[in-house]
Order: C-alpha cells, then sequence, then structure tokens
C-alpha cells in the first residue's frame, strides 16, 4: 500500500505449461508462500530453501512508484494504482443480528442416591470424549516426528494426552507443542463465549504439557452457516470479537487460519445448519522437552491440587447432553485470571514441581480425574468439599461436572507442596485429593457422604468401548 511491487509472472514455476498471465496470477494452487526478504539476505535465504530440498524463487521486488505492475516476458500486462487496490472499491455493507435465545435452566438431576457413577460412566463413554485411539492408531504419526509427549500416554499408551510434544532435532531438547481447543455445543448459547472457551482450552492444553503463555501463537478455523444470513453473521461477529479481546489478553497472536462457511443446506423437512463452531490450534516452543509434563498420575501418595475455582457454569455441558437438555450458563473465560493461573503453572513446572497435570474440560473434574487415573492405572482419594467454589456452586454435580474454563488438575509429591504453592501464589489452588493404589476412584460429596466409588478399570472400559478398533 505504501510503495509498489513489479512482478515478473513468467519466473513463478508452473505445475501445467500454457497457462496464461491472468492464469498465473490468480492461480490458486496450495502449498505456496510469498516471502519478503532484503536484498542483502537474498542468497542466505536460497541456500535454506536449498537445502530443505524446497523449491523457491524470485519473482519481483518492491518499488517506490504506489502501483502493482505485472510483466509477462518484458511486456506490461497489468499496471493498477495501490490507492485503487486499496480504496477504490466500495466495502460491503451485511446485517449482523444476534438474539439471545430463551432457554430455561433445567433442575439440577439429583440421584436419591447420590451416586454420580452412571453418569460419569456415560459420560466417558460419548463421542466428544471417549477415546479416540481408533483413528489415532491408523495413521502413523511418529514419522521423522521425536516425539516426546504422544497423542495417547499413560501405562498403557491410552490416556488422552493434552497436547503433543516434539523434539526438532535427534539429541536435542528444544521442541514444539501443538494443542487443539473446540468448543461447538456452546456456540448456539452464546458464540462470544464459545469462541473464547475455544481459545482458551487450546492455551490450557499447550500449558498443561509445560508450554509457557508468552511463547503460544494460535491459529483459527470458522466452520459456520451462511453469512449472508444476519443471525449467522451476527454469531461470527461475537466470535470475531471474543478472538480480539482473549488473544489479546493473553498475548496469543492468531498467526493463520481459514475458514468454512456456508455449512447448511435444505431438505424436505426444513433447514440444517451446523453449529457456530471456532477449532482454535496452538503452537509453542519448549525450551527443554526433557521437563515437558503427562497426565497420567505417576505416584501413590502424591497428592492432587485442583487449580482455579469451580462455577456454576452447567450451559452446553456434557453432563446435560447427556439428558437431551442444554442449559443457559455457559461457561465464561476470565482472561486476566487466567493469566495469573498459567504462568504460575508453567513457572512450577519449568521448576520440577509438577509430576502430571490434566486440563478440565468436556465432563469437567470428574472425567478428568477419572482420566488421570486409568491413564496411571492408580486410584485417588478426593473430597469435593475442598473444592474452591462460588457460593451458588455447592452442590455435588456442578462441582463434579461444571465446564468452567482455565482449571487444572496437578499431582504434586508431598515434598514438593510448599514450593508448588508458593509458585501459584497468585491463582486459586487447593489440596482436593490425594493418589492411592486401591484401583477405585472414591469422591466424598459436599455433605459427607460417598458421591463416586468406581473402578478405575471400569471407568477405562467405557472410555474406550465407544471406537473399538
Amino acid at each position: 500500500e505504501e510503495v509498489g511491487v513489479m512482478i515478473d509472472l513468467e519466473r513463478i514455476p508452473l505445475k501445467y505449461e500454457g497457462l496464461s498471465p491472468a492464469e498465473i496470477w490468480i492461480s490458486e494452487a496450495q502449498e505456496r508462500m510469498i516471502f519478503s526478504v532484503p536484498p542483502e539476505h537474498r542468497q542466505k535465504a536460497l541456500d535454506v530453501f536449498e537445502a530443505e530440498g524446497s523449491e523457491a524463487t524470485i519473482i519481483g521486488r518492491f518499488t517506490g512508484d504506489h502501483a502493482l505492475t505485472l510483466r509477462y516476458d518484458g511486456q506490461i500486462v497489468a499496471e493498477l494504482p495501490m490507492e485503487f487496490l486499496h480504496d477504490g472499491l466500495p466495502k460491503e455493507e451485511r446485517d449482523a443480528v444476534w438474539v439471545e435465545p430463551t432457554l430455561a435452566e433445567p433442575a439440577p438431576e439429583t440421584p436419591e442416591d447420590g451416586d454420580w457413577g452412571d453418569a460419569l460412566r456415560e459420560i466417558l463413554s460419548m463421542p466428544n470424549v471417549a477415546s479416540k485411539e481408533w483413528i489415532i492408531r491408523q495413521y502413523d504419526h511418529e514419522v521423522q516426528g521425536l516425539t516426546v509427549v504422544k497423542p495417547l500416554v499413560g501405562v498403557r499408551e491410552d490416556g488422552p494426552g493434552d497436547a503433543v510434544v516434539a523434539t526438532v532435532d535427534p539429541g536435542g531438547t528444544r521442541g514444539i507443542v501443538v494443542s487443539c481447543g473446540m468448543n461447538p455445543h456452546y456456540g448456539d448459547l452464546d458464540p462470544y463465549e464459545m469462541a473464547a472457551a475455544s481459545i482458551d482450552e487450546a492455551v490450557r492444553n499447550s500449558v498443561a504439557v509445560g508450554a509457557k503463555l508468552e511463547r503460544i501463537a494460535l491459529l483459527d478455523n470458522f466452520s459456520w452457516g451462511i453469512t449472508d444470513k444476519p443471525d449467522r453473521l451476527g454469531a461470527m461477529v461475537l466470535a470475531c470479537r471474543a478472538c480480539y479481546d482473549v488473544a489479546r489478553i493473553y498475548g496469543t497472536p492468531f498467526i493463520s487460519g481459514k475458514d468454512s462457511l456456508n455449512n447448511e443446506y435444505t431438505t424436505d423437512k426444513g433447514n440444517i445448519c451446523i453449529p457456530h463452531t471456532l477449532l482454535v490450534s496452538a503452537v509453542s516452543v519448549i525450551d527443554d522437552v526433557r521437563r515437558a509434563v503427562t497426565m497420567d498420575l505417576k505416584a501413590r501418595e502424591n497428592l492432587i491440587f485442583l487449580v482455579g475455582r469451580t462455577r456454576n457454569e452447567l450451559g452446553g455441558s456434557h453432563l446435560y447432553l447427556r439428558r437431551g437438555e442444554t442449559g443457559a450458563n455457559v461457561p465464561k473465560v476470565r482472561p486476566e485470571e487466567a493469566v495469573r493461573t498459567y504462568r504460575g503453572l508453567a513457572d512450577a513446572m519449568e521448576r520440577g514441581l509438577v509430576r502430571s497435570c490434566h486440563d478440565l474440560s468436556e465432563g469437567g473434574l470428574a472425567v478428568a480425574l477419572a482420566e488421570m487415573a486409568f491413564a496411571g492405572n492408580l486410584g485417588v482419594g478426593m473430597d469435593l468439599s475442598e473444592v474452591p467454589h462460588d457460593p451458588d456452586a455447592a452442590r455435588d454435580e456442578v462441582l463434579l461436572f461444571s465446564e468452567t474454563q482455565s482449571r487444572f488438575l496437578v499431582e504434586v509429591a508431598p515434598s514438593d507442596e510448599p514450593a508448588f504453592r508458593a509458585a501459584m501464589e497468585r491463582a486459586t489452588v487447593a489440596r482436593i485429593g490425594d493418589v492411592n493404589q486401591t484401583g477405585r476412584l472414591l469422591v466424598r460429596g459436599v455433605g459427607g457422604g460417598i458421591v463416586l466409588d468406581e473402578s478405575v478399570e471400569d471407568l477405562r472400559e467405557a472410555f474406550l468401548r465407544t471406537f473399538q478398533w
């Protein structure tokens, strides 16, 4: 916009001969990138690409004439002022409308015997929660990958890892972290919080294995309906606002992304539109992969801490979904609070104080605890009365299954408890249980009675049975 550019189209490598200059210029052939390189670094850049066996070609240069100029075999075939390209066409204006759905909060389900075992097993078997090993094992996800933390972890390599960590060089310690977040069930209730939750989940999955917030970058993938429709566009505007608001506070830039729009069609029974959905991927660099943390419990007598405050946020939760209900109180991301949590946890991990860590997402505390237990083939004793919570969340089903964002379960050796609490002094942290060898998940409720007493092996079977391979 400020300078101008001259491009020689005949220099562009072609997959097919015989393309016209116009076809070369507008082609959308994939797997291509454009780099801007200072003249003094030209040969160094070309040498890097050659060393990697990647084709790179100099096709033009920036000028000072404030114009886009295209040449083909020395003949000018297009010349447009930058002013026209940037300001010559009026921007399209569309109506964007969002009307909050009218939803009644369903009454909480409280079985007479206070036993939540059936609910936990059912949620572990739901498609969004259940093991994806059936598809992970169909592909070799480790070709030249040098993975340190794999998609599946634990003593039997069937626990759901939070993120993947891979080294860059054989024998080196630096590595990369990749994770994802997506919460489509929140989209119809609150697109803003849906997008915020997707960002937060992607970020906390990376933090859970050892990434630092300051080194995380994001990618977005919007899957939406027809955005010519005001209600669809209104939902997207809210989602985009959340991306800006949360990423700005986290300091996690969006470096790329894509969209898949118009995902709706008409049948003889009416119009069908997908939920407003944002998939967020997080990428990061980790200095020492030897400090990477996995989610499986490691040893009996270790302590279990809950990081973060639980709130009465069951809207869109899997507890409600199993009953065919939605609720209204969608989890809300509180970015400033989350930043303090993520920085404290990164400090604790860097100091080697964390034995295992797992984020709380689909299914809340109960599901995360079960996953850690069967991944480590160990038992757990926990007391819900020790869980930090808001006053209106003091119910067993809320503390067990609320999907409040920015929370973790952390395993810490008893000798490291003081140092861990010191590292987390700016975050909400509470010791809620310990690890044992009973092979059972035993949870006491707010009133002191047993609300969960389940075989860890039975919970593992519930997790694995949905998608057999």
